[in-house]
């Protein structure tokens, strides 16, 4: 069909002159939409960071696999709590060690520290937190500066700081100590399960808006559709550990001078860190991936997977060193090597606690370690589980990472708060340093044979396993 005159050459713009500019838009679109998306093909996001996932420092890499999970013995006790079934497991990272008092204390000065810099902050005594960010705009709540230097001693922050210390009335021989009670650790995390049982509806697509709606006319309880904070939940938890556990834990036994002595001075610097619940070992882990993904932050790299208590599938196949239907993680059947010496530290023949070369804890590499390259899987300190105790878990646990996982409430009965431990410890018998031993204890109690290492998951399916290798 013509093109009516008026309209080809109206303003004295021709036609074809008009053509020409249209053409070349069209062809730089065309360019451009073929250089992101490969002349036309799904070749998926181009320049995404190569990853490569270094080892924590003091983790050693525990690869995917399958064990025979449970008793490799007699059950002694005949407590009938576990049988044997093989389950399988993801790769992961395990501490080398139990966690050590200096490196737990190093969580503690951090939550000290913290407390004091927002306290300095809000006394406007040097520059302990930003308030700002460069744009003017406001930071809530506000970024501590670690890079400056709290004096503990100046005149005006030894004012604003003294409601960190005890005060006059409860003080020792008038020694100013920092009030322990007040170092609370403050954070938040995710309730996935309760998401995820709450937030599931079949049948659902995305509208022009970006909002979801239920194709089938459900509830409002779809994903994405419900208020995300109800899934979100606030925690804080006193931090410090409890000394009194080594007087409380042993009637008519004489351990004063462990609960004077063993957190905080430096001849127990290695040893392992006892006198914490549950919720503490987890806060710790929480501080502990804050900690590695700020770093990682900084320097522009990704994340990594959160530190977290192991499930007792993981601490199982961890402990057992790839020794399949061997008792004790360095063999067995026995707790002596060839030369006598024991190879753990337990309670051994009959109350002789010295005869193993422990007495209460030992330092945290002690003794050989497993074929993992593990320490002290069994004796030295019993090791809390992220896994919840129920004495028929194994009957209806997965067989893929299996886990069984409870967050029990403050209200909630003591059976809901009973959390699975491990290893056995130095004031256990050799029975409870099996390797398919189960025991338990309550959450929100501590105990001075009570310790804990962390996992993480892989980021990916293994190290070394590609397409080549299948």
């Amino acid at each position: 069909m013509d093109i009516p005159a008026r309209i080809k050459e109206q303003n004295g713009i021709t036609w074809k002159s008009m053509q020409r500019p249209i053409f070349y838009l069209c062809a730089i679109g065309l360019l451009a939409s073929c250089g992101r998306g490969g002349q036309g093909q799904l070749i998926g996001v181009q320049n995404r960071p190569s990853w490569y996932q270094v080892d924590p420092y003091g983790m050693n890499y525990i690869g995917m696999g399958s064990f025979v999970m449970g008793p490799s013995d007699q059950d002694v006790p005949y407590a009938m709590v576990s049988k044997s079934k093989t389950v399988s497991v993801q790769a992961f990272y395990i501490d080398q060690t139990e966690i050590s008092n200096n490196e737990y204390r190093q969580f503690v000065y951090y939550v000290r520290d913290s407390i004091a810099k927002r306290i300095l902050g809000d006394e406007d005594i040097g520059y302990h937190v930003f308030t700002e960010d460069e744009y003017g705009e406001d930071i809530d709540p506000p970024i501590i500066n670690w890079k400056e230097r709290i004096y503990w001693d100046g005149d005006d922050e030894r004012e604003a700081l003294a409601e960190l210390f005890l005060p006059e009335s409860e003080r020792f021989y008038r020694r100013k100590e920092i009030d322990t009670r007040k170092l609370l650790f403050e954070y938040w995390w995710i309730d996935l399960k309760e998401a995820a049982r709450k937030g599931t509806a079949p049948n659902w697509t995305r509208d022009l808006d970006l909002s979801y709606t239920n194709v089938k006319g459900q509830n409002n309880a779809i994903r994405g559709h419900s208020d995300r904070s109800q899934f979100i939940i606030h925690e804080i938890i006193p931090i410090y550990p409890d000394t009194l556990v080594w007087v409380h834990d042993f009637t008519y036994s004489f351990n004063e001078p462990m609960t004077e002595n063993y957190f905080w001075h430096p001849a127990y610097d290695d040893y392992p860190v006892v006198g914490l619940t549950w919720q503490q070992c987890n806060a710790f882990n929480v501080w502990r991936t804050q900690l590695m993904n700020t770093w990682l932050s900084y320097n522009g790299d990704a994340y990594i997977n959160r530190f977290r208590l192991p499930s007792e599938a993981e601490w199982e196949y961890a402990a057992r060193g790839g020794l399949d239907l061997a008792p004790f993680p360095w063999g067995g059947p026995y707790v002596r090597n060839r030369q006598g010496c024991f190879l753990g530290n337990f309670k051994p023949l009959h109350g002789n606690y010295v005869d193993d070369g422990g007495f209460h804890t030992v330092p945290v590499d002690s003794y050989t370690p497993n074929d993992y390259g593990l320490y002290n899987m069994a004796g030295n300190v019993a090791e809390w589980t992220n896994t919840a105790f129920d004495e028929s878990v194994y009957d209806f646990d997965h067989d893929l990472n299996p886990e069984y996982s409870y967050d029990a409430l403050a209200n909630d009965v003591p059976a809901l708060k009973r959390k699975v431990i491990r290893g056995g410890s130095w004031k256990d018998i050799g029975y409870y340093m099996q390797t398919g031993t189960r025991s338990y204890e309550y959450q929100d109690t501590a105990k001075a044979y009570i310790g804990f290492r962390s996992v993480m998951t892989y980021l990916g399916r293994g190290k070394a396993v590609n397409a080549n290798d299948l």
